[in-house]
């Protein structure tokens, strides 16, 4: 039995369209996969009831404090026990849930994946990441995508075995390509850091380094499958990119790639370099967001994505 934790009371329209989304992502799970949803049970209860579902059909945990968008992370982790957020993170560290997902405070899931979930032995610091569409049935990995707005070398060269790994395990890609964004694709462009990326990226062992790319390779794969880059580089991608689909929407509303570019499509974005599943979503997660946000947190706790990077990291 697969079960899949779900924060009821996290994003901006929480509790209803988080257990909205969980009755849209029930139809796209199997017989022996589980909703668990964290939050007020009788605001749960309610929903359910108005969108015709049946409220055995999922597992329910009650918690009766909320960790505000506007709390401070740390201070309302330790002072908020009775929090969903808190109580999902208690679950999957007892093993009684095997992903946690949330459109909540990002501050308060990144203070659980860091000090309850904690940090997989030999990742010296977790990312998150991101997906570029670059065809109509392809995604490219990027990270980090605003965790880590400031990246050491040897942290952007974990970057690409990490993204390496989920390209591997999730999206089913064969010996992914991972490239270094830059501001040029000779090896002496960039900055001190990248610079110093490239040079023990170019030797790596751990996954194929194909080099630099610029901005303007991001939107097809004749260069790479994984690019690596800091948090605040890596932000600014992903909201351009968001601000690209809402452009072009305007002009080609019809257009099946430049629906690909509709974050909603992907839910949520994984950790990846935590001991187990934790899947981030956007404070405004639609119903049809939080729905594929479940999806992303099944393909990862399928895929064993967790344990292959431990294994990859001993």
């Amino acid at each position: 039995m697969i079960r899949i934790g779900v924060d009821a009371m996290g994003g901006d329209f929480a509790p209803d369209a988080a257990v909205s989304g969980a009755v849209l992502a029930l139809k796209h799970l199997n017989a022996d996969e589980r909703i668990v949803l964290f939050g007020d049970q009788q605001r749960i209860l309610e929903i359910l009831a108005r969108e015709n579902a049946n409220p055995t059909d999922f597992d329910i945990v009650h918690t009766s404090e909320v960790i505000e968008m506007g709390d401070h992370p740390s201070k309302a982790f330790a002072k908020k026990t009775d929090s969903s957020i808190v109580k999902g993170f208690m679950a999957l560290a007892a093993g009684k849930i095997d992903g946690f997902a949330s459109a909540g405070s990002t501050g308060a899931m990144m203070v659980g994946a860091f000090m309850v979930i904690k940090q997989i032995p030999g990742v010296i610091r977790p990312g998150i990441a991101g997906f570029i569409p670059v065809s109509e049935s392809k995604l490219n990995v990027i990270l980090d995508v605003g965790l880590n707005p400031d990246c050491r070398p040897d942290v952007l060269y974990q970057y690409g075995k990490l993204g390496s790994i989920y390209a591997q395990q999730v999206l089913g890609i064969d010996n992914p390509r991972v490239a270094l964004l830059n501001i040029g694709e000779e090896e002496e462009k960039g900055n001190l850091v990248t610079k110093s990326a490239f040079e023990m990226m170019k030797d790596s062992t751990d996954y194929t380094f194909v080099g630099n790319v610029e901005g303007h390779h991001l939107f097809h794969d004749k260069k790479a499958d994984v690019v690596v880059c800091d948090g605040f580089v890596g932000n600014v991608v992903l909201k351009e990119a968001e601000a690209f689909y809402h452009l072009l929407k305007k002009f080609s509303p019809e257009n099946k790639f430049i629906e690909r570019f509709n974050s909603e499509n992907y839910g949520g974005t994984p950790v990846l370099g935590v001991n187990k599943p934790v899947i981030i979503a956007h404070g405004a997660s639609s119903p049809v967001a939080i729905m594929n946000m479940i999806k992303q947190t099944r393909e990862v706790i399928v895929s064993d994505l967790c344990e292959k990077i431990k294994q990859a990291f001993m």
